[in-house]
């Protein structure tokens, strides 16, 4: 079976889409935890009020895989990923209107 055949499908976009923001996330704490535990870490980050920030950045990265996808011409999974990330982007808002 051909690979893009395989993958262009819209739960691989949704899958990819809440994946990859939630790994980079954990790579900006292991960055810059400092000694604290990942709860520590994200008190520090909601009393800096910087919470929408971390997210916004980790989300950046769906963009790369949707062009990725868009390339490829996978664009059941390239709809999952833009679906995903405008949901990231009203949970931000949400945080924002919110905090």
């Amino acid at each position: 079976m051909n690979l893009k055949i395989k993958y262009d499908k819209l739960l691989t976009g949704i899958i990819s889409g809440l994946i990859i923001p939630v790994i980079i996330m954990l790579i900006i704490f292991l960055f810059a935890k400092g000694n604290s535990s990942l709860s520590g870490w994200l008190d520090r980050i909601v009393q800096a009020d910087i919470l929408t920030h971390i997210i916004s950045l980790s989300v950046f990265p769906n963009v790369v895989i949707f062009l990725l996808f868009n390339h490829y011409d996978m664009l059941r999974a390239a709809r999952g990923v833009l679906g995903i990330t405008i949901v990231w982007a009203i949970i931000v808002f949400g945080i924002k209107i919110l905090i």
